[in-house]
């Protein structure tokens, strides 16, 4: 079993951050970071599984702003290399959730001039910027609301209302870090930014190929394989029904009873085998496992 284990566990690091071997979190001993072990981040952003399908969900959302869109268009080479710039993704969010304070400030800081860098005009005639505040509200937004809902469905659905405010109210901090503004942090102003913000969401045929390039991204195995399609089926299922109707990702009934049933019958085993962890390592640093 232990055999098992760790072949499952080296199959889902390597989807990670922590694949890039860039941060140690696991020093300093004893520093909690920007949240620490109490937070609602770190109980929210610790398991795995939610948090991959809804981080694939976040990025199907985010792609129906025109703007993010063209960002992501002109200045990404997710084509060439999805897996890689997931794993830079996953590195930003673990390392500001469960990072050091060094390691946090490192990467707020370093992505804060990669956005500098990444700005041009969209298709319609508007410039873009990466460091635009409104545009990174709108990332920020489409991001913990979907990890939220992915927590609320595959982990804590009993997750009381208060909590959930709470952890928008702590994660607002990355969000204004980077620049972001007028940043929703409850349950209700989520709600009511999303609503404000769909006369402004279109979908078009770039937006249609970055999803088929998702879709169609290979799994790291073939033993992954199965499991990666779920999760990829998982994070179309978790999407507002209004983003999933603008994407024509629509799931009936039945698929997303089964899609449910597979993820809250595999989510375990990845729990099971993951021992190593952003979260686990961060408790480790803290001397609490």
């Amino acid at each position: 079993m232990e055999v098992l284990r760790r072949r499952i566990e080296t199959q889902v690091m390597s989807l990670t951050g922590l694949a890039l071997g860039q941060l140690d979190l696991e020093s300093p001993k004893g520093d909690p970071g920007l949240f620490g072990p109490q937070s609602i981040s770190w109980q929210v952003h610790g398991d795995f599984p939610s948090m991959l399908v809804g981080g694939i969900s976040a990025l199907m959302l985010q792609l129906l702003h025109p703007l993010a869109l063209a960002g992501v268009w002109d200045h990404s080479n997710f084509r060439q290399d999805l897996l890689g710039r997931l794993r830079r993704t996953s590195q930003f969010i673990s390392g500001t959730t469960f990072g050091s304070t060094r390691d946090a400030e490192w990467l707020i800081d370093k992505v804060r001039t990669i956005h500098l860098k990444v700005t041009g005009t969209a298709p319609d005639g508007r410039p873009y910027a990466a460091s635009d505040p409104d545009l990174l509200t709108w990332v920020h937004v489409a991001e913990v609301s979907s990890f939220l809902a992915a927590h609320l469905r595959y982990r804590n659905p009993r997750l009381p209302r208060a909590k959930q405010d709470a952890y928008y109210d702590e994660i607002a901090l990355i969000a204004e870090r980077l620049g972001a503004r007028d940043v929703p942090r409850s349950c209700a102003e989520v709600d009511d930014y999303l609503r404000r913000m769909r006369p402004q969401l279109q979908c078009d045929a770039r937006s249609l190929e970055v999803v088929d390039i998702l879709l169609k991204a290979p799994a790291p195995s073939r033993m992954a394989q199965p499991v990666g399609k779920l999760m990829l089926k998982a994070g179309i299922d978790l999407l507002p029904e209004w983003a999933g109707e603008m994407l024509g990702l629509q799931l009936g009934a039945v698929e997303r009873r089964m899609i449910r049933l597979g993820l809250n019958n595999t989510a375990p085993v990845l729990r099971w085998a993951m021992r190593n962890g952003s979260a686990h390592r961060a408790r480790r640093r803290m001397g609490i496992e």
